[in-house]
This record gives structure tokens, C-alpha cells and sequence, in this order.
């Protein structure tokens, strides 16, 4: 046999050797368990189940102020830091033409509800004395028209124009004897005849305008003014009509709006206080053009404070609306704070990949220098359970099969004996018992090999 070959069998059997006295230690550790020297006692005492969470102080209120329409700023009467009270004037813009705008607006509001008022009176008496007598004139006008000429201006015209034929013959009667002088233009009897003359012209226009009668369209538009005259008069006698009303009326609600929104426009030029409170930002400046994005003044109200966490899923469902909490903060150490649960969210978000629900803690008046932003930690007590059995969580073990909970007790004899327990709260490396243990009993840390499946730890 080869020395090589033998060295290959020696290997071999080690390897054997080896690998059997794992499974025999295997088996011995499974069936005896090591001990060390961990022991506790079961006892009787408190248990305080709490949630920790950790966020920044906040104000119980605070307010973003912004000009809604773009202004130069004429006034800021405030500087960071100044305390203000609720409808405190803080900052104005210049509001020269939005004072014009609702000026406007409010005489156009007058005007319209003045006309929607002459509507609704009753007929005054003066008015329709006056619509009587316009519808009167007018008529009679038609009817002159209509029934012209009478006979006596025809008559009259008649006559005029024989009269004026007379005196024209008797004006050429005297002037051909002369006719023949060179001075003629000069004498007398010249500038008869050419009076004579224009009068006759004249007499005559008028017999022919007389004898003629009013036109189709005169009449026409003679009766257009009487049916004016009498849609006025019965209009002065009955009122409106609810057509004219419902116009009249709309343009007053139409008037109402627009002077309300150069009010609006007018109040929005004013940034007031919406509550007592501390400037927190001042972000313009007199003579600059306020800035419409971004906030023009913040506020905040510090007569009280919150604190917003996040509370993980599986802690949540313990908290409740009015449970106490304490709150400690990292820049006032030996501060501590007290207060409550105001509300829980009911909406989870994703912090950090993990789910939690936003809890808001009240803080209780205090008069410790608190400020805004700072860091805090909070403790919510949820339950103080008194007179319970307590064990350490690191001698609590779970059935990997059943998952039953177990510990390792001592007997009298000093020997090590499996008691399957029922717990209850847990909290801060203690776990309430149920029942299965009583108190004094000795509880021993042990030592498994989980890889049989007989358990693993519970906690530390």
C-alpha cells in the first residue's frame, strides 16, 4: 500500500470520528440542557405599558397671511417677535384705486335700488297729471293734422292770397305810367311793386300749403307720439310690470355684487390678526411690491403647544384620546412636561418605510422657556397594571411547533423542569404572567439548541 493512499484513509476515518461524535453531542445537549448562572425570581409588582415616540414642539396655531392681489406695500406695522392681538392691523397696501373702485360701485348700487324704488311707489298725482296732459297735446296735434285744412283756414288763406293779388295790380297800375323814366329804380312806385310782389309770392305759398293737407308720414308719426303719450299715461296710472320689475331688481343684486367685491378687494389690501398671537416672519417691506406666492407675515399662537409623532402600527391600537403623557425636551433636560392625547389620525402614512399613525400630544400650561421647533420626546402611559406576577422577558422561550411560551423553573431538588406559562402585557423587558408560575418561583436562563425545534427566546 502506498504511503499516499494511506494518508488518504487516516483522513477519512477522522473525518468519520468526527462527524459522529457531532450527532452524539447533539443528542446528549438535546436531551440535557446547559445552565448558566441567570436566575430571577418571580415577583409581584407594576407593570407600566407605555409608547415612546419622539417629534418638535408646535404651536397650538399658526397662520401663513397673503396678499391675494399683487400691491405695493404702504404700511407694515409690525416687526418679528411683536405679540399682536386678534384684528390687529399688521401690514396695508396702497389701496388709492380700490378706494375708487368701491366708490363707484357703491353709487352704481345707489342708483339701481333708487330706480327699483320709483318702481314699486304708487302713482303720484303730479305724474299723472302730467302723462294726462302730454297724451292730450299729442292727440291733438294728430287730429289737427288729420283734419287739415279747416274751412275756415282755408278761408283765411283764400282771402290773404286775393288780397295780395290786389294790391299786385294796384302796384303795376302805378308803376307802368312811370316805367319809362331812367330813374325808375328810385321813384316809389318801383319799390311798391316788388313788395306787392313777395307778398302775392307768399299768400300764394301759403293757400297751396294750406289747401294741401298733412302727409301720409306726418300722420304717421303724429300717432307714434300718441300711443307714446298713452303707454306713459297707464304706466304712471298702474305701475310697473313685473317684467320691469324683475329687470329693475336684477340690476340691483348685479350693482350688490359688484360693490361687494370692491369691498372684498378693498379688505383683502389689509392684513389683520386672526387671532392673539406672536409675528413669526415679516417677508415685506414699505414701497416694494408684495409678494402674491409667498407669505407676507406669519403668526403663530403660543398660549399653548403640541407635539405631532408617529406612532407605529402595533403600538397605536393601545393609545386613546385623553390618555396622560409626559414629554421631555432635549434642550431643557430637566425639564419635564406633562400633557395629553388630543387626537389620532386615522389615516396611516409611510415613515421611513414603516407604517405609522400621526398622534397629536397637548402639552398643559407651564411656565418652563418652551419654544417653538424644539426636540421632544413623549411617553404616553397607556395602562399601570399593580399587583401583577412579573418575569424578565429573557427567561420567556417560544415553542417553534405550537408556539406556546415557556420557562425553565427550579425544583426543590434543584433540578430544571419545562412550565408552559400564559402571559399577558409586556413591556420594558417584563412580561405579565397569567398564570403557570406563582410567586418565588426561580426561573434559570437556559441554553437550547433551537435547531431541534425545542424553542427560541422571547426577549432580552
Amino acid at each position: 500500500m502506498s504511503r499516499r493512499r494511506r494518508m488518504w484513509i487516516v483522513l477519512a476515518a477522522i473525518v468519520l470520528l468526527a462527524v459522529g461524535g457531532f450527532f452524539v453531542w447533539r443528542r446528549a445537549s438535546a436531551r440535557n440542557p446547559s445552565t448558566e448562572e441567570r436566575t430571577a425570581v418571580v415577583e409581584r409588582g407594576t407593570l407600566e405599558v407605555t409608547v415612546n415616540a419622539s417629534g418638535r414642539i408646535e404651536p397650538i396655531r399658526q397662520v401663513d397671511l397673503t396678499f391675494s392681489a399683487p400691491g405695493r406695500v404702504a404700511e407694515v406695522t409690525v416687526q418679528i417677535g411683536d405679540e399682536v392681538r386678534a384684528g390687529q392691523v399688521l401690514a396695508r397696501l396702497d389701496t388709492g384705486d380700490l378706494e375708487l373702485s368701491l366708490r363707484q360701485a357703491e353709487a352704481a348700487l345707489k342708483s339701481a335700488q333708487a330706480q327699483l324704488a320709483q318702481l314699486r311707489a304708487q302713482p303720484r298725482p303730479e305724474a299723472v297729471k302730467a302723462a294726462e296732459a302730454a297724451y292730450r297735446s299729442a292727440l291733438a296735434q294728430y287730429q289737427r293734422l288729420k283734419n287739415s285744412p279747416s274751412p275756415e283756414e282755408k278761408a283765411v288763406a283764400e282771402a290773404n292770397l286775393k288780397r295780395a293779388e290786389v294790391m299786385l295790380n294796384r302796384a303795376r297800375a302805378a308803376y307802368e305810367p312811370v316805367s319809362w323814366r331812367p330813374d325808375i329804380g328810385a321813384l316809389p312806385q318801383s319799390l311798391n311793386l316788388e313788395t306787392a310782389t313777395l307778398d302775392y309770392q307768399i299768400a300764394l305759398a301759403n293757400y297751396q300749403l294750406t289747401t294741401k293737407g298733412a302727409s301720409p308720414e306726418d300722420l304717421a308719426a303724429a300717432w307714434s307720439n300718441v300711443e307714446s303719450a298713452r303707454a306713459q299715461l297707464e304706466r304712471a296710472m298702474s305701475g310697473p310690470t313685473e317684467e320691469e320689475l324683475t329687470v329693475a331688481e336684477a340690476a340691483v343684486e348685479q350693482a350688490r355684487a359688484a360693490y361687494e367685491a370692491a369691498r372684498r378687494n378693498l379688505e383683502k389690501a389689509t392684513l389683520t390678526a386672526p387671532f392673539d398671537g406672536v409675528v413669526s416672519a415679516v417677508n415685506i417691506v414699505v414701497g416694494e411690491m408684495a409678494p402674491t406666492g409667498l407669505p407676507a407675515i406669519s403668526l403663530v399662537d403660543i398660549s399653548g403647544f403640541r407635539i405631532t409623532v408617529n406612532v407605529d402600527e402595533m403600538d397605536v391600537a393601545r393609545l386613546r384620546v385623553g390618555l396622560p403623557a409626559e414629554v421631555t425636551l432635549d434642550a431643557l433636560p430637566d425639564v419635564i412636561l406633562t400633557g395629553k392625547v388630543e387626537r389620532i389620525g386615522p389615516a396611516a402614512t409611510l415613515v421611513e418605510g414603516t407604517v405609522a399613525y400621526p398622534v397629536i400630544i397637548a402639552l398643559d400650561p407651564t411656565d418652563a422657556p418652551v419654544r417653538a421647533g424644539m426636540s421632544a420626546n413623549v411617553t404616553v402611559r397607556v395602562e399601570e397594571l399593580t399587583d401583577q406576577l412579573l418575569i424578565p422577558n429573557w427567561a420567556v422561550r417560544i415553542d417553534q411547533t405550537t408556539g406556546q411560551p415557556y420557562v425553565y423553573r427550579k425544583t426543590a431538588s434543584g433540578d430544571l423542569e419545562r412550565v408552559d406559562v400564559r402571559l399577558g402585557a409586556r413591556y420594558e423587558g417584563y412580561s405579565q404572567v397569567l398564570s403557570g408560575l406563582n410567586e418565588g418561583d426561580v426561573l434559570v436562563l437556559v441554553r437550547e439548541n433551537t435547531s431541534g425545534g425545542f424553542g427560541f427566546p422571547f426577549g432580552r
